[in-house]
């Protein structure tokens, strides 16, 4: 099982800063969590986490409002290196910034980069999903939470293993859109599930981000095993 532990409370996440030139000049500002246990002689999952549109600008302070971040600012304990970059007003997630933020961070610390996994919500759902169709051979796992996507791209994730979450009564992104891609990506041969939850609405992050069960899945789940 997953251990969920708390500490008391302390300066967990660590603010940081990313500058690199693609066809422009990109910077993201994000949040580092490392293990308690980090070693440079050990190597660890990395967690990539890409919040929703509210969390936007130049105060990291948002991202902490949901997801492993919030949960690290509570005092959880996480078995991964947690990497949450926020995204700048009124831009979506660029991928070509994010490859480059995962490239550094590999660059920067003792990542085993056959558990690599990327994780969001709203937005960054569809971050994520977009993020997997460039880079599915550099990823394990993926878990898009009420996120949505071209269902055109998306064979191009093979088999990466996905875990897509969504809430029946979302009237911001209906629930079609999470089903569409794991149908879709599943008629591919793909290897995809989608959870449900009945009498949620946008919010299914809440729920998904205190459940063990996702992380144990993630753990699971290594590249080199497709």
């Amino acid at each position: 099982m997953f251990p969920i532990k708390h500490f008391a409370q302390e300066q967990r996440l660590i603010e940081s800063n990313f500058k690199g030139i693609f066809k422009a000049e990109v910077q993201l500002k994000y949040l580092l969590y490392l293990p308690v246990d980090y070693s440079k002689n050990n190597k660890f999952p990395l967690l990539l986490f890409l919040h929703g549109a509210g969390e936007r600008g130049d105060d990291l302070s948002l991202v902490k409002k949901n997801g492993p971040p919030k949960l690290i600012e509570q005092g959880q304990d996480f078995p991964f290196i947690v990497v949450s970059p926020q995204c700048p007003v009124n831009k979506r997630w660029d991928t070509k910034a994010l490859i480059a933020l995962i490239d550094e961070i590999v660059n920067l610390y003792n990542i085993d980069e056959d558990r690599i996994y990327v994780t969001g919500l709203s937005m960054g759902g569809n971050g994520t999903w977009r993020l997997a169709t460039e880079i599915p051979d550099r990823l394990a796992a993926i878990i898009p939470i009420c996120g949505w996507g071209d269902p055109f791209d998306i064979c191009s994730l093979g088999r990466l293993p996905v875990w897509a979450f969504h809430g029946a009564k979302d009237m911001l992104v209906p629930v079609s859109s999470s089903q569409v891609l794991v149908d879709r990506l599943n008629y591919c041969k793909g290897n995809a599930k989608l959870t449900i939850y009945p009498e949620a609405d946008h919010d299914s992050w809440t729920e998904t981000y205190n459940n063990p069960q996702i992380y144990e899945w993630l753990l699971d789940q290594r590249k080199s095993q497709r």
